[in-house]
C-alpha cells in the first residue's frame, strides 16, 4: 500500500507548482510518480492525420517526495505511518492517531 492513494487531496510542497493543491488521478508505484489534476501542466506538440494538429496541454507526473497528503477533515498536511487493524493494513495520522480512510 503506498502513502498517496488515488483520489487523495495533495499540496504541493516543492517546485515550480509550490503551494499547489490538488487531488490525484493516477498513481505509477514502481517510478514513484503521481499525476495531480490542474498541476504541473506541460504542452506538448501533436501530429493529427485528421488535420487535429497543434499543442496539447496535460498534467506530467510529478514525484512523490514533492507533495504531502492533506488531511480529509482539517485539509492541513500530515505525515502518516500504517498500522494493522483488525487484520488490515490501514494508513494513520502520526499526531493523532486517526485512521485517514483510502477513498475510493
Amino acid at each position: 500500500m503506498n502513502k498517496i492513494c488515488r483520489k487523495d487531496k495533495v499540496k504541493v510542497i516543492y517546485g515550480r507548482n509550490k503551494g499547489a493543491v490538488g487531488v490525484v488521478t493516477r498513481v505509477f508505484p514502481t517510478e514513484g510518480k503521481i499525476i495531480i489534476e490542474g498541476v504541473n501542466k506541460v504542452k506538448r506538440h501533436k501530429k493529427g492525420a485528421d488535420g487535429e494538429s497543434g499543442l496539447v496541454e496535460k498534467e506530467a507526473p510529478l514525484n512523490v517526495s514533492k507533495v504531502v497528503l492533506l488531511d480529509p477533515k482539517t485539509d492541513k498536511p500530515v505525515k502518516i505511518r500504517f498500522e494493522v487493524k483488525d487484520g488490515k493494513k490501514v494508513r494513520v495520522n502520526k499526531k493523532t492517531g486517526e485512521e485517514i480512510p483510502k477513498l475510493v
